[in-house]
C-alpha cells in the first residue's frame, strides 16, 4: 500500500487530482469514506440541477399555452423527480468510478486520517489499514452548516442533503439564507406548489451578487409567491407535532410563522474533524487549512485544495486547484490561480452568473468607471423563446478598459458567463468585445450590446 500520491476525499477536488496525478505518471490512491464523487455529483451540484430541470419542466408545461400548445391535466410528481434526481446522480458516481479504473487509480474505502509522515490510517467497517506516500492531498470538502440555535434533526430542520430527498413534498417551508443554495431550492419547491419564505440576515437576497441582480431577483421571487424578509434572522425552531413554530426576528421585531419544513442554507462547515491535523501540526484558522498558493501546508508534502483551503466554496475552484497542485508537485510548469476571475453560478430561473467586480466594489477601490446594460427584453432570441426577464451588466475600467466585472441574470446565462471570464483572462478590452462578430439570434448577443452600452454604440437601444 505504497504510493507516490494519496488522496482523501473523492469530490471534484479529490478525483480531478488523481487524474491528472496519473496522467502525469504517477501511482495514485484515492480514500473515499462514501460515494465516489463526493457531494458535489452526489448531494450536491449535479442532482439539485435534476430537481431544477424538473422544476423548469413543470414550468414550462404550467405555460404550455404561452407557445401555442394545450396541455391537459398534469401534476408534479414529488417522488418521480426526486427518483430521476438519485438516479442522475448515481450515474455520475458511475462514472467517476470508471474514470479510477481507466486511470488505474487504487480506490481505498474508508476514513481517512493522518498517521504520521506520509502515512494515513484508513478505516473501513471496524477495520484499519495503513497506506503510505510520498505526497497526501486532503480535500474532504463540506458540509451544511448548523446554526447554534437552529439544530438539526434530518426531519424537520434540514440541510441541503435532507431537501433532496425529502419523503414527501411540503406544503410549507422556511429557507434560512439566500446564497446559491437557499434560492435554488426555493425555486425548486415553490414551482411544484409548495409555499416559501425566504428569511435572510443581510439587508437583500444573493448578497454576494451585484445590487442590481439582487433586486431583480426579488422582483421575479415575489412575483412567483415566494415570500422575502430580508435582515431578519431565525431565533428558534419548536417542533409541535408535524408542524415547526419557527420564531423570527426581523427589522419590526418578532413575529411566528408556522411551516413543514425549515432548511437551513445558511453556509457550509469545512470536514476537518478526525483528519489528525492536529498531531500533525497543521496550521488551519477559521475551519480552513491554510497554505501557500500551490496549496502547500506548514508541513511537508502536505496538501489541502477545495472546500477546505481558503477561497470559494465551489466545484469549479477545486477542480482548478487540484491541477495546480499536482502539477507543482509533478514538476510541471504552473501558474498560481486567479481568485478574482472565479465565475459564480445561482441555477434559479432566472439564473445568476457573474465575475469579477460589483459595481458597488470598483467604485470602493476607485476606478473611474464605464458601466453598460442590456436587458433580455431587446433580445430577439430571448423574445422567441419567451424568456425575455434580466439583462446583462458589464463594468469597464474607463483610463485603461480593462473589464473589471460582468453580471448577468436571465435565462442560460450559466453557460454565457464564460466569454467574460476567458476575455479577461486574455485582458480583453471593450472594444475587442465590441468588434467580435456575435451570431444572430443568440443570447450571448447581449453581452456584446451591454459592452457597446457602456461605450455608448449600443445599436438595439
Amino acid at each position: 500500500m505504497k504510493f507516490d500520491i494519496a488522496i482523501i476525499g473523492s469530490g471534484p477536488g479529490g478525483y480531478v487530482a488523481a487524474i491528472r496525478a496519473s496522467q502525469l505518471g504517477k501511482s495514485v490512491a484515492i480514500i473515499e469514506r462514501s460515494e465516489l464523487g463526493g457531494i458535489c455529483l452526489n448531494w450536491g451540484c449535479i442532482p439539485t440541477k435534476a430537481l431544477l430541470k424538473s422544476a423548469q419542466v413543470f414550468d414550462y408545461i404550467n405555460h404550455a399555452s404561452d407557445y401555442g400548445i394545450t396541455v391537459g391535466s398534469h401534476t408534479a410528481d414529488f417522488d418521480g423527480m426526486v427518483k430521476r434526481s438519485r438516479g442522475v446522480a448515481a450515474n455520475m458516481s458511475k462514472g467517476v468510478e470508471f474514470l479510477m479504473k481507466k486511470n488505474k487509480i487504487t480506490v481505498i474505502k474508508g476514513a481517512g486520517k493522518l498517521a504520521g509522515k506520509g502515512k494515513i490510517s484508513v478505516t473501513h467497517e471496524g477495520k484499519t489499514e495503513t497506506v503510505e506516500a510520498e505526497h497526501i492531498i486532503l480535500a474532504t470538502g463540506a458540509r451544511s452548516r448548523e446554526l447554534p440555535n437552529v439544530k438539526m434533526d434530518g426531519t424537520h430542520v434540514i440541510g441541503y442533503r435532507e431537501a433532496m430527498v425529502l419523503p414527501k413534498q411540503p406544503k410549507e417551508m422556511i429557507v434560512i439564507g439566500s446564497g446559491a443554495i437557499g434560492m435554488e431550492f426555493a425555486y425548486f419547491y415553490s414551482t411544484i406548489g409548495t409555499k416559501v419564505t425566504i428569511v435572510e440576515f443581510l439587508p437583500r437576497i444573493l448578497p454576494i451578487e451585484d445590487e442590481e441582480v439582487s433586486k431583480t431577483m426579488a422582483l421575479y421571487y415575489r412575483k412567483k409567491g415566494i415570500d422575502i424578509m430580508t435582515e431578519s434572522s431565525v431565533e428558534k425552531v419548536e417542533v409541535k407535532g408535524d408542524r415547526c413554530v419557527v420564531t423570527i426576528k426581523g427589522k419590526d421585531g418578532e413575529k411566528q410563522m408556522e411551516c413543514d419544513v425549515v432548511l437551513s442554507a445558511a453556509g457550509v462547515q469545512t470536514n476537518l474533524e478526525n483528519l489528525g491535523l492536529e498531531e500533525m501540526g497543521i496550521k488551519s484558522d477559521k475551519g480552513k487549512v491554510l497554505v501557500d498558493e500551490y496549496y502547500r501546508t506548514n508541513i511537508p508534502n502536505v496538501y489541502a485544495i477545495g472546500d477546505i483551503a481558503p477561497g470559494p466554496a465551489l466545484a469549479h475552484v477545486a477542480s482548478a486547484e487540484a491541477i495546480i497542485c499536482i502539477e507543482n508537485i509533478c514538476g510541471v510548469h504552473t501558474e498560481p490561480l486567479n481568485y478574482g476571475n472565479i465565475p459564480g453560478c445561482t441555477y434559479t430561473h432566472p439564473e445568476v452568473a457573474s465575475v469579477g467586480l460589483t459595481e458597488a466594489q470598483a467604485k470602493e477601490k476607485g476606478y473611474d468607471i464605464l458601466v453598460g446594460k442590456f436587458p433580455f427584453s431587446a433580445s430577439g432570441k430571448a423574445s422567441a423563446g419567451g424568456h425575455k426577464d434580466g439583462f446583462v451588466k458589464v463594468i469597464f475600467d474607463k483610463k485603461y478598459g480593462e473589464w473589471l466585472g460582468c453580471h448577468m441574470i436571465g435565462e442560460g446565462v450559466t453557460d454565457m458567463i464564460i466569454e467574460a471570464v476567458v476575455a479577461r483572462n486574455l485582458e480583453t478590452t471593450g472594444h475587442e468585445i465590441i468588434k467580435s462578430v456575435h451570431p444572430h439570434p443568440t443570447m450571448s448577443e447581449a453581452v456584446m450590446e451591454a459592452v457597446a452600452q457602456a461605450y455608448g454604440e449600443c445599436i438595439h437601444l
